[in-house]
């Protein structure tokens, strides 16, 4: 606790006397100052106990005197006595009062360093305090942090505790994951705006944002660079050293946890690969062996693990997309996701897959359903089913279901071989212009995205300023204009084909 003119004359060594500002004993004195100057405000700070004699103290001027120094901040004045002056002079009395500034006498037998002693003194005492209590809210969080199952939001909620606020754990996208605090909704909101100033390179290791009542710290989460998360808090005071403290600890636990977390993910992906070939190659009891035996060890529950056994529908979407696919997944409740080639495979009940795919499109995926498979024929019908929806993948809605793609479209009217070198010709100059192979990638975002910059881009990972430059680019190269919707059409025919063969090869 910091040291306040109340404990300082209190002190018994000292014989401080008290003659004005009792109501402000209680501000915290951070230094000790002595000065004979008539104005020595422009040597101060604030919150400094200003020791004088009074030497150049001319009487009628006390107001003055009194007035410059709380208009500085100073804590409190000490008047020593039995040099200049033998006692503290009316005026300078009255001219305290007045103003509500503590002044105290201090005796001619207490030299002014015996008072910065104790001041010294009561503040390292402080910082030990706030030491020992940052070491305490560290081991806190850190046992938190050990937890298994809940380790990231033990330590959020643990984190608000610690900071008598509100406290977030937000992922790479600004999403939340955990959250604990009244006020962490309306923050996390209100910060939104500022998590692509951490994205950047080159960002700052925080940010401060400070309102009326409502101070808040933003903190990047990550390594190499690469930012994976954001630890966001916020109070009703400014944050102390040992808040700062308690905040930084808890931001290196939340990223040490991230990391911990997406390299079980990426185990697990690689076990529900493994498994997803075994099913396809009709080994349905090898693939559940596969997953019973390696799914406890990656921290993995049965539920998001196991294999269907009922009716399912497939859905595939690129890689890409896998991030809002996964997303949708983790809200529809239990169903099977892994890799199959350059695709991401779920497979889900029929009565889900609908309302799954709905909500990956919503967040810029493109997806393509099957129609369902019955469990009667599971496993074997299944590399069908997945085939089908490889193919609705490619069409150009965000979703497409095999069951309204079979039978119709332009494209199964047209000879398969022609379509694709009508795809070829048309997008030669854009796969031949240098290194730039992503000119293709992009135009086929910016066509999905129904020409929407910030929805493209956002699918990309690049700026809008970036797209739109290679869009520009490929009109250049293509000699079409990219607004013309039948220069549109054929463009994304021909993607549409391109991808058909690719996956086909």
């Amino acid at each position: 606790m910091a040291p306040t003119l109340r404990r300082l004359v209190a002190a018994a060594p000292l014989r401080l006397r008290l003659h004005a500002g009792e109501s402000a004993l209680d501000r915290p004195v951070r230094w000790v100052a002595v000065s004979e100057l008539e104005d020595p405000t422009p040597f101060l700070e604030g919150d400094e106990l200003l020791l004088t004699t009074g030497m150049r103290l001319v009487p009628r001027e006390a107001g003055a005197y009194v007035a410059r120094l709380v208009a500085r901040g100073v804590a409190g004045l000490g008047f020593g006595v039995g040099l200049g002056h033998d006692r503290v002079p009316p005026e300078l009395v009255r001219a305290a009062a007045a103003a509500g500034l503590p002044l105290v006498e201090v005796p001619r037998e207490t030299a002014f360093i015996a008072v910065g002693k104790v001041v010294a003194d009561l503040l390292a005492a402080e910082r030990h305090e706030e030491l020992g209590d940052a070491l305490a809210a560290q081991g806190r969080l850190t046992r938190a942090a050990l937890r298994r199952p809940g380790g990231p939001g033990a330590v959020v909620g643990g984190l608000a505790r610690e900071i008598g606020g509100w406290a977030a754990l937000l992922d790479e996208s600004g999403a939340v994951r955990h959250a604990a605090g009244a006020g962490a909704p309306a923050g996390v909101a209100a910060v939104q705006g500022e998590l692509d100033r951490l994205r950047a390179p080159g960002h700052p290791a925080s940010l401060s944002l400070s309102g009326p009542g409502e101070h808040v710290v933003v903190r990047p989460l990550g390594e190499s660079g690469r930012v994976r998360g954001f630890v966001v808090v916020g109070g009703a005071r400014p944050f102390t050293p040992v808040g700062h403290t308690v905040v930084n600890t808890a931001g290196s636990l939340l990223a040490l946890a991230l990391e911990q977390q997406r390299e079980r993910l990426a185990a697990a992906r690689g076990v529900r690969a493994v498994a997803l070939r075994q099913l396809l190659a009709g080994d349905a009891e090898a693939a559940g062996e596969t997953l019973a035996a390696v799914g406890p060890l990656l921290g993995t529950g049965p539920a998001p693990s196991g294999l269907p056994t009922g009716p399912v529908a497939v859905l595939a979407c690129a890689p890409g997309d896998a991030e809002a696919l996964l997303d949708a997944l983790a809200e529809a409740g239990p169903a099977f996701a892994a890799a199959s080639g350059e695709l991401v495979v779920v497979l889900v009940a029929p009565d889900e897959a609908g309302r799954l795919a709905e909500v990956a499109a919503a967040a810029g995926a493109t997806v393509g359903v099957s129609r369902p498979v019955p469990a009667s024929a599971l496993p074997a019908g299944l590399p069908a089913a997945l085939e089908e929806a490889r193919r609705a993948l490619g069409s150009a809605a965000p979703v497409m279901r095999f069951a309204d793609l079979a039978g119709r479209g332009l494209a199964a009217l047209v000879d398969p071989e022609s379509l694709a070198a009508f795809a070829a010709a048309l997008l030669a100059p854009l796969r031949e212009y240098g290194s730039r192979a992503d000119l293709v990638e992009s135009l086929r975002a910016y066509l999905a995205c129904n020409g929407h910059w910030d929805a493209a881009a956002h699918r990309l990972g690049v700026h809008r300023h970036t797209l739109r430059y290679r869009m520009r680019r490929v009109a250049e190269l293509l000699g079409r204009d990219l607004e013309d919707p039948g220069t549109r059409a054929e463009l994304w025919i021909a993607l549409s084909a391109a991808g058909q063969g690719e996956r086909g090869s």
